[in-house]
């Protein structure tokens, strides 16, 4: 069995080398995926959130306008406020379901896919969360490179300086590339072909499996 992280920034091309490890035979969780149905109502984040933030941040129908809240956070300067009080519970979901993955597959390469794994544990909301991993993976690719997938998300086919301006407030929150590489065991540099991202992520995985077999081995 092997926990490992995978990381990148904004536009980085993470979900898509997710779903390339995943295609391989590796057991994936998504932190965003986790965070949005947390945000749901009936959920005791988005009970907290809705106290926090207030009202204001609803939707008719009763449901978290993540557009506004996440304005909020991060043009108001409350990210970390944000952060509190939805990193922990995220984390406890994914360990959650790691210990129900390896219980049924002790041979499983879990990947957890997070945008904000040494961010987390920077702000101290987890901390010591990177030291819960095996392994950490991060997708790299030059910033200017991000925003400009940032902006093809968001508005296919036209440049929108709107998106662009959102995509650079979002990367200044984040830890820069430089100082992930050197805390990370592989990094994808996602500036090649499709072809050789998926030969790099098939060579990382066949490590991974390697692995996570000697553990299995050395238990």
């Amino acid at each position: 069995m092997l926990r490992v992280g995978l990381t990148g920034g904004l536009g980085s091309g993470k979900s898509t080398v997710a779903k390339m490890f995943v295609a391989l035979g590796a057991r994936l969780v998504e932190a965003d995926e986790i965070g949005r149905e947390l945000m749901q109502p009936g959920h005791a984040v988005y009970s907290d959130i809705v106290e926090h933030f207030g009202s204001g941040i609803l939707q008719p129908d009763g449901k978290i306008d993540r557009r506004k809240l996440s304005s909020i956070a991060f043009e108001g300067g409350k990210i970390e406020e944000l952060n509190r009080i939805v990193h922990p519970a995220v984390i406890a979901v994914q360990e959650q379901w790691a210990r129900r993955l390896f219980a049924k597959d002790p041979n499983a390469v879990a990947i957890v896919e997070s945008a904000l794994i040494f961010e987390v544990e920077r702000s101290a909301t987890v901390p010591d969360w990177t030291k819960r991993f095996d392994r950490l993976i991060l997708v790299a690719a030059p910033d200017e490179v991000k925003i400009a997938r940032y902006v093809q998300r968001i508005s296919p086919g036209s440049w929108d300086e709107e998106a662009a301006a959102d995509a650079r407030a979002r990367l200044a929150k984040q830890i820069p590339d430089s100082e992930k590489i050197p805390r990370c065991h592989y990094v994808i540099q996602n500036t090649g072909t499709l072809a050789q991202m998926e030969e790099r992520v098939r060579t990382i995985y066949v490590e991974l499996c390697g692995l996570s077999l000697r553990r299995i081995a050395e238990v």
